[in-house]
């Protein structure tokens, strides 16, 4: 009987981990510039390596340890770009186990403390290789006291110590610290390179797994080769030996993207009942609703970007099918249809996130997303309010023009937020003659500043302050206005400006919010004229010399000789006209 234990399985991640620079894939400019630097003799004493999740961090931090304590089969080798992999030092850092190669996971050991030991040990030399090196992994996760310990060790180690460090969160790590190592920034890897290397690995394995499997892999995984491999590994086990697109898809939980395709045609056509009767066989078959939300707005995301940038239909991990529908999508659909999809779908990812019935949710956005296509843009509502007849008087004769108690319509759109007050004139249908009587009477306002004076003339004082502090005029006409508000204007300023000018003037007024494009506020522009009068007067012979004796004194305020002659008139008392004399002659 043979009691010889089995080999221990390996899993897929760490038997094709790197082990040479050549190895690494996606991270050319890396390589490049280590090569450079190990052939230059330039090798700096600290390294850090930022990126996300398994990307190579830690493995390339394990290489550049081989690379430098490398001493070759013959034991006579330099430091390179090229370890042989045979000699004691290369194995000995590949399997974790050389003692001049010290890993230390800064996640579990975070503590000055922590250190203080590497401190106290740099100053005696590598016991057996040409280095010691430090590999710091997640760095970011040392204590502030802790950074502030390694500096002086950091900025002048000695010259047999080196120094890498791994990170996940590069924003963390102390500008004093980055100042001190050569970063490297590993890149996402590219579809192409990650769909090369699940081949290779797949091939080596003697696995047999469709292209289209490899490409859902490849997605999955967000660019990070051990979840990529690690995945394969799964995907592998889950099809025993011949792995299928659709067995990864539930594997992993996925829509079919097709159906996901279709669910989203039938949305764009509004046929509520066909999009709910796709979501409900969806989820029959075991697609989770938010993954199939999310679906859609990775869709919606692609098919807009394809319509901006047509190459982007090129991605690998995109079948002929998906693409061939999306580049049809993109070209029938306007962008704001795109744009108002994507809005509602992230609010409705919310949703589901947080209901208790996830299904239910869900089914509630497909029916609201049935009917995006439908929704006007702000301008053809404006057009819409503006060409709406206006409705029956409301009051009784010579009751006057009350104000409307909900006379705010506002439509919410990534670019502009419109209010048109509602017409309140007499009954009867639009014709040409009120019509000319409306643009008559909106004629006497040709200007933004005929405005400004009518808010004044009405003294309402609490508007006229907000108009000239909040808001930068963008467009003008009568009857219509478009500005930029600033931070901190209120957000009922459409509103009440919108009200106040229709009660006053008698006809309706469209005010437009945009997020650009906006000039100078009214305060601005008046603080401006004042400050260069105040410049003028400084230069003035008379002021300097008032100035040179009173050097504490300030000029608080000007005054134009008409501004004082305005001023002069408006508050003189009006002339009276003489009383009736009874013993007047005449």
């Amino acid at each position: 009987m043979n009691d010889t234990p089995s080999p221990a399985y390996q899993v897929l991640a760490r038997k094709y981990r790197p082990e040479t620079f050549a190895d690494l894939v996606g991270q050319d400019a890396m390589v490049r510039t280590l090569k450079n630097a190990f052939e230059a003799d330039r090798i700096a004493q600290a390294f850090i390596m930022t990126g996300i999740r398994g990307t190579g961090k830690t493995t390339t931090a394990r290489i550049i340890a081989k690379g430098m304590n490398c001493i070759g089969p013959d034991g006579e080798g330099k430091p390179t770009t090229e370890p042989c992999g045979q000699c004691e030092h290369c194995v000995a850092i590949m399997e974790g186990r050389h003692v001049d190669v010290m890993e230390m996971d800064a996640a579990s050991r975070t503590g000055v403390n922590d250190i203080r030991e590497i401190i106290d040990s740099v100053r005696y030399r590598a016991a057996s290789a040409r280095y010691k090196i430090y590999i710091i992994d997640e760095v970011h996760m040392l204590s502030t006291s802790a950074f502030n310990a390694l500096l002086k060790t950091l900025e002048e180690p000695p010259e047999h110590v080196k120094f890498i460090f791994a990170t996940t969160e590069i924003r963390k790590v102390p500008v004093t610290v980055l100042s001190r190592c050569q970063r490297f920034d590993l890149r996402r890897i590219e579809p192409e390179d990650m769909i090369g290397l699940l081949n290779k690995i797949a091939l080596a394995e003697n696995a047999q797994i469709a292209d289209d499997a490899l490409a859902l892999i490849t997605r999955a995984a967000e660019g990070s080769a051990r979840d990529a491999t690690s995945l394969l590994d799964q995907a592998i086990s889950h099809g025993a030996g011949e792995t299928s697109a659709d067995q990864v898809r539930a594997m992993l939980g996925l829509a079919d993207r097709g159906r996901v395709l279709d669910l989203m045609d039938m949305i764009l056509r509004g046929d509520a009942a066909g999009a709910l009767t796709e979501l409900g066989g969806q989820y029959a078959e075991g697609a989770d609703p938010l993954a199939v939300l999310r679906d859609l707005a990775e869709i919606t995301h692609w098919v807009s970007v394809v319509k901006i940038t047509p190459d982007a239909a090129d991605d690998p991990t995109v079948s002929p099918d998906e693409r061939s529908r999306g580049q049809q999508l993109a070209e029938a659909l306007p962008m704001r249809v795109l744009t108002r999809m994507w809005q509602m779908l992230l609010k409705a990812l919310e949703e589901v996130s947080a209901a208790p019935n996830a299904m239910m949710a869900a089914e509630m956005a497909v029916i609201r997303l049935t009917h995006v296509a439908d929704l006007p843009s702000p301008e053809e509502l404006i057009k819409r309010l503006q060409d709406t007849p206006p409705g029956p008087p409301i009051g009784g004769p010579g009751g006057g023009i009350p104000a409307p108690s909900h006379a705010a319509v506002q439509t919410q759109a990534p670019v502009a937020t419109s209010y048109a007050a509602p017409a309140h004139s007499g009954g009867g249908g639009p014709s040409a003659a009120l019509a000319q009587d409306v643009q008559a009477a909106l004629a006497r306002y040709p200007t933004f500043d005929h405005v400004v004076e009518l808010i004044r003339a009405n003294r309402d004082g609490v508007l006229l302050d907000e108009v000239k502090r909040s808001l930068r005029l963008v467009a003008y006409q009568p009857g219509r206005i478009e500005f930029q508000p600033t931070e901190r204007a209120s957000a009922q300023l459409p509103q009440r400006l919108g009200t106040a000018l229709q009660r006053w003037t008698g006809n309706r007024w469209a005010v437009t919010v945009v997020n650009e494009g906006g000039g100078e506020t009214i305060y601005e522009k008046e603080n401006a004229v004042e400050e260069a009068l105040k410049a003028e007067a400084r230069e003035h012979p008379l002021v300097q010399a008032v100035l040179a004796q009173f050097p504490k004194a300030r000029i608080k305020s000007i005054e134009t000789p008409e501004q004082r002659a305005a001023k002069i008139e408006t508050e003189a008392l009006p002339e009276v006209e003489d009383e009736w004399d009874p013993f007047e002659e005449g």
